[in-house]
């Protein structure tokens, strides 16, 4: 099992979700962040003042899924959130040890 964590633009959310529904994937966890890479933020003009923004808005996805989807998962993510611009995000991959579903005490594949 695999834990999957991507970074993307917030107006991409709909388009990843939809990808990931299309291959199977039952469950996301949403959270907003803020962040910056290459970006190193932007400047902005309020009432005439100028400032820099140095965290953007973003959303982290994380889903927990089999080894074996592994890969149309990563693909589904990169091909949905791509605008091809800078900030589009990042996808990070790491093992998952142990899941359980609380609700039926389920543990391993069965919990996903």
């Amino acid at each position: 099992m695999k834990m999957v964590s991507a970074i993307i633009k917030p107006f991409k959310l709909d388009e990843v979700r939809e990808a990931l529904s299309a291959i199977g994937i039952q469950g996301i966890t949403v959270s907003e962040v803020k962040g910056f890479g290459r970006q190193k933020g932007h400047t902005e003009l309020y009432r005439g003042a100028e400032y820099v923004v140095d965290f953007l808005p973003k959303l982290k996805l994380e889903a927990a899924v089999a080894d074996e989807v592994v890969d149309q998962v990563i693909e589904a993510i990169e091909v949905a959130a791509r605008t091809g611009k800078i900030g589009d995000g990042k996808i990070f991959v790491s093992p998952l040890e142990h899941v359980v579903r609380i609700r039926t005490g389920e543990t391993g594949q069965e919990a996903l």
